[in-house]
C-alpha cells in the first residue's frame, strides 16, 4: 500500500506538468493568434475561460454565425490558418469534422493540433474548452489548500 503522501507527491507532479503544457499551449496559442491565425471556438463561455487562463489573442466565436454554410461561406477566401478549438463531447465533434471538410474543400488550411494537444494534456479530462477555467489557480500559482486565497480570483 502506498502511504497518502505519495500519492499527494504524485498528484503535485502530474499538476505540474499539466500546468506547463497548458502554459506551453496558452502560450502557443497566443504567437498563432499573434501571427494571423484564425482561433474558433464554440461561444462566449469558451472565449471566457481562455482568457482566464492568459490567452490574449483574438477569437471567432462559431455561434455568432447561422450555421456552419454560414461560417465556411465567411471564410472561403481567407488565406490564414483556422485553428478549430471546439469541445470533445458529440457536437464538438460533428462540427469539427463538418467544417474541417467543408474548409479545406474550399482550400483554407485547418488545424486541429491545438484541440488534440489539450485532450493529451489532461488525459481526457478536459471535454470542454470551458474546463480550462478550472486550471486558472494552477496557472496562476495558487494550489495546494490556501483556499483563501481562491477568493482573489
Amino acid at each position: 500500500m502506498v502511504p497518502m503522501y505519495m500519492l499527494h507527491m504524485r498528484q503535485t507532479i502530474l499538476d505540474d506538468a499539466i500546468v506547463d503544457r497548458l502554459q506551453n499551449i496558452v502560450e502557443m496559442l497566443n504567437e498563432e493568434s499573434e501571427c494571423g491565425s484564425i482561433i474558433v471556438v464554440e461561444g462566449k463561455r469558451d472565449a471566457k475561460a481562455l482568457a482566464s487562463i492568459g490567452f490574449k489573442g483574438k477569437l471567432t466565436l462559431f455561434n455568432t454565425f447561422k450555421g456552419i454554410t454560414d461560417f465556411v461561406d465567411s471564410h472561403s477566401r481567407v488565406q490564414k490558418k483556422i485553428i478549430l478549438l471546439f469541445d470533445m463531447d458529440r457536437t464538438g465533434k460533428r462540427l469539427t469534422s463538418e467544417l474541417m471538410t467543408r474548409l479545406q474543400l474550399n482550400g483554407n488550411q485547418v488545424s486541429l493540433f491545438y484541440k488534440s494537444a489539450l485532450a493529451r494534456i489532461g488525459n481526457g479530462k478536459i471535454r470542454h474548452i470551458e474546463d480550462l477555467s478550472g486550471y486558472r489557480p494552477f496557472l496562476l500559482g495558487i494550489v495546494g489548500n490556501r483556499r483563501d486565497l481562491h477568493f482573489y480570483l
